[in-house]
């Protein structure tokens, strides 16, 4: 018999390529830069972290403490509520710049001033930490973060993990504060963020 070259056609896999390539460019949410770099100590504990409704507060190598959730719902709403709390009114435009940001480590009075800057000038902004005082009344603004950021996921039907991210070189006194203010707003049960380490090989005897 004859011999015939087969052929196949290719364009219902370029079709499909295309469409693969469409949907994840549509459904990727891109994070920004995170103001602060934070080396983790090494662990071989694995826990699973939530895909949303993520608290977590993060202490520099400075010993700065930053506050960050991962929901733009819940963030705007949390920033809404803190307003309330220092009596400051945002603006829309505001409140989007913090919805679409990134961990936050500034005391109350200098988060309008930031949130008016453009992202590019946001990044180099240096960002002192969030003050954490139980001495003055409200001068522990992680506490009211944490309490606020829970009644904001709440209100929202998320019940959000709550995860710390210390620094390896950070100094003791600042992780103890965080701590002390997780104790105070009676957070029992919260998460360490680690780097992973491979786990001790058995001696066989």
């Amino acid at each position: 018999m004859p011999r015939t070259s087969s052929s196949i056609d290719m364009t219902p896999m370029v079709d499909m390529a295309f469409l693969l390539v469409t949907f994840f460019i549509l459904t990727t949410k891109f994070r920004p830069d995170e103001p602060v770099k934070v080396s983790t100590p090494s662990s071989t504990s694995v826990s699973t972290i939530k895909e949303r409704g993520v608290i977590t507060i993060s202490v520099s190598p400075e010993s700065h403490i930053f506050f960050d959730i991962d929901n733009q719902n819940v963030r705007k709403n949390l920033l809404q509520k803190m307003g309330e709390a220092y009596q400051i009114q945002f603006t829309e435009d505001q409140l989007n710049a913090f919805a679409t940001g990134s961990s936050i480590g500034l005391p109350m009075s200098q988060i309008q001033g930031f949130l008016d800057l453009t992202p590019e000038d946001r990044k180099k902004y240096p960002q002192p930490g969030i003050p954490v005082d139980s001495t003055i009344n409200l001068s522990n603004e992680l506490s009211v973060w944490l309490q606020n950021a829970r009644e904001a996921a709440a209100s929202l039907g998320i019940n959000p993990q709550i995860l710390v991210k210390g620094d390896k070189d950070s100094n003791y006194p600042a992780i103890k504060d965080v701590l002390g203010t997780l104790q105070k707003e009676k957070v029992l049960s919260f998460g360490l963020i680690t780097s992973d380490e491979a786990a001790p090989a058995e001696i066989k005897k």
